[in-house]
């Protein structure tokens, strides 16, 4: 991430940051998002889980119906970033 994009995201994490509950989470998260964007995320998470629990690609698209192109990109991030794997053990 850029200093320009941290810049740009600091008050988006801050914001998300300051929540509390399961519920102070629906409600931002209703107001900042489409439900196609929620979906997709929780659709990313579950996939990642998945992925980290060392299921196949076509295990993972049958439970998810996640496509092809982002479970690719899911998995990059697994396989070489920090975040899922800190976050989702």
């Amino acid at each position: 991430m850029s200093e320009n994009d941290k810049i740009n995201y600091s008050d988006l994490f801050k914001a998300i940051l300051s929540l509390k509950t399961e519920e102070d989470c629906q409600l931002f998260f209703s107001d900042l998002c489409t439900y196609k964007e929620l979906d997709s995320m929780a659709q990313r998470i579950k996939a990642a889980r998945l992925l980290l629990n060392n299921e196949t690609y076509e295990e993972i698209i049958k439970k998810t119906d996640i496509s092809s192109a982002t479970l690719s990109r899911v998995s990059r991030c697994v396989k070489h970033g920090e975040g899922y794997k800190k976050f989702l053990k």
